[in-house]
């Protein structure tokens, strides 16, 4: 009955006491199988050990609180801080990719690359492809790549890369890679449509990236000189304004900070749980009340709370997982098609 449950496939049988909770949960017997389950069994903090921390760790590693100064101030060893900031991270990108849906034909994409560095800023930089669509503010996806040191070239600088490089090689360039994954996601939530506007800067393997993701003939591009005064008339305003949103969110980002990122694959991770956090639970603008940008596409009826992000499983699909608002146990699939 795992993966197609019929009506009344289980029995009551028995409750048992979690220690970090304060009232018994029911367990159920599986009449074909006979294996038991309870309700937790369906829950994100499934076998969590502290959960009654994990909104609070949500909340503060998307308000750019760094992991220290978190297991610090809410009594958790900063070990078991990265076993839940990374079990949280794959559950919020599961939510994200089930609860994405198709966009509307009057949508407008902008995307821009944000650059910042993991271990060592000089001769370990990283690139964060950031899209986003225009109206709502909804970000589509965000992944890192790896590319090779550049800018200003002092002698000392020189001789760091060197070293560097002596142990690790010469450093990839993964930009196109990068950029590559997220139009994929976006191409995803597209295919209905006969046309995509974007809104990029200048950047010359830009053009190309998109005609193979999308099709020369659906895709219609505008670029905006990166000189350009980065003020509200800039076409690029509101992506210029999520990429300092999320430097200011999310520590590992800030530019002068000690909450480097060590392992440019985390930083993936923790790009995941903003993301989420930022669609489906904050506002799109400070004015706005409790319209996410998942609202204002018609993604979600209303913002979710914390405890409803961090609610059902969502590891099995849009089919199979239970919709964060649902009240009656229906799949994503079935909550939003009602």
């Amino acid at each position: 009955m795992h993966t197609a449950p019929e009506p009344g496939f289980f029995v009551l049988c028995g409750t048992f006491q979690p220690q970090c909770r304060p009232a018994p949960i029911q367990r159920f017997r599986c009449r074909s199988c006979r294996k038991t389950f309870s309700i937790r069994t369906f829950k994100a903090d499934y076998y969590d050990k502290r959960p009654s921390l994990n909104a609070e760790v949500l909340s503060r590693l998307c308000s750019g609180t760094g992991y220290r100064q978190t297991s610090r101030e809410i009594g958790i060893s900063l070990n078991g801080l990265y076993h839940k900031a990374r079990k949280l991270n794959r559950h919020l990108k599961f939510l994200h990719d089930n609860l994405m849906g198709d966009f509307h034909e009057d949508a407008v994409f902008l995307f821009d690359e944000l650059e910042t560095f993991e271990a060592c800023r000089s001769t370990s930089p990283v690139t964060v492809p950031i899209l986003i669509e225009h109206g709502s503010m909804f970000i589509v996806d965000a992944k890192s790549g790896r590319i090779p040191p550049s800018g200003k070239m002092t002698a000392k600088r020189r001789e760091k890369i060197a070293e560097w490089q002596e142990v690790h090689g010469k450093r990839p360039n993964e930009s196109r890679q990068a950029v590559a994954s997220v139009l994929a996601t976006l191409r995803e939530k597209t295919a209905h449509l006969d046309q995509l506007e974007f809104v990029t800067d200048a950047k010359k393997t830009y053009p190309k990236l998109l005609r193979e993701a999308f099709g020369a003939d659906r895709v219609v591009q505008s670029t905006v000189s990166s000189k350009r005064t980065r003020d509200t008339s800039n076409p690029l305003f509101r992506i210029n304004l999520t990429n300092a949103i999320g430097r200011d969110r999310l520590a590992r980002l800030h530019r002068r900070s000690w909450c480097v990122t060590k392992r440019r694959e985390q930083l993936d991770g923790h790009l995941s749980m903003w993301i989420a956090f930022r669609n489906y639970h904050g506002n799109r603008f400070n004015k706005d009340r409790g319209v996410t940008p998942a609202v204002v596409l018609g993604f979600l009826p209303r913002a979710l709370s914390k405890g409803e992000l961090l609610s059902w499983r969502q590891d099995w699909g849009p089919g199979r997982s239970v919709h964060p608002l649902a009240r009656q146990g229906q799949s994503v699939r079935e909550f939003t098609a009602a």
